[in-house]
């Protein structure tokens, strides 16, 4: 049973292997093939929930620092935010969404140690609570 399950594992791995696209190949991440069409691009949605002490100025100063790095950070293809206002009741109180699109991970790798998005991170830190961060290839 055991020599059963270590041959299915490698026959999956190998059918993978030969059906990924090789022109999607990340230089920056040894041996890390990407799973991606080639029309597809890279989704940084980070959701937020502030502390109960946080003031309404406290948070449109997050607002508008986040909305100021797409102007900042030129690898930022595309961002839009918004408040939740879902009537489900599931949010558990985070109650911002920021989205933000990249067009490889290489743009992202850049993003992130930014030092105009780490002085974002100054800011925000303070009267954060919680945050969600999730990336994902469009389909």
């Amino acid at each position: 049973m055991k020599n059963l399950a270590i041959f299915i594992c490698i026959s999956l791995s190998i059918t993978c292997y030969a059906n990924k696209p090789k022109d999607n190949i990340d230089s920056t991440v040894p041996n890390k093939v990407l799973m991606q069409k080639q029309d597809s691009v890279l989704r940084h949605v980070v959701i937020f929930k502030f502390k109960p002490d946080a003031t309404k100025e406290q948070i449109t100063n997050v607002e508008k620092a986040f909305s100021a790095l797409p102007s900042k950070i030129p690898q930022i293809m595309s961002y839009e935010w918004g408040l939740n206002n879902s009537p489900e009741g599931l949010s558990k109180g985070f109650t911002h969404c920021f989205f933000v699109t990249f067009k490889n991970e290489k743009d992202r790798a850049t993003y992130l140690p930014h030092p105009d998005h780490k002085a974002f991170g100054t800011l925000l830190n303070p009267i954060l609570e919680d945050v969600f961060v999730l990336d994902y290839w469009s389909n």
